[in-house]
């Protein structure tokens, strides 16, 4: 099966720090309308197909809650 999504953010543990947001050198990565379990706007990516898998999101995220696939 190929992989379609470059970046998955686990919604439930992100506490929308926007760090991420931050550091996206193309800018893809906004904050949900939504409200996870706990209260925050989780992060998401808007463009899976602009992503440079650069992983500076994940790399950045102090609670490790960004897979970046290449």
């Amino acid at each position: 099966m190929e992989q379609t999504k470059k970046v998955i953010f686990d919604e439930e543990r992100c506490k929308g720090c926007e760090l991420c947001t931050a550091v996206c050198p193309v800018k893809i990565i906004k904050m949900a309308d939504r409200i996870n379990s706990h209260g925050y706007h989780p992060a998401e990516v808007v463009d899976q197909d602009k992503c440079l898998s650069c992983g500076l999101c994940a790399q950045m995220c102090p609670d490790v809650v960004i897979t970046v696939y290449k």
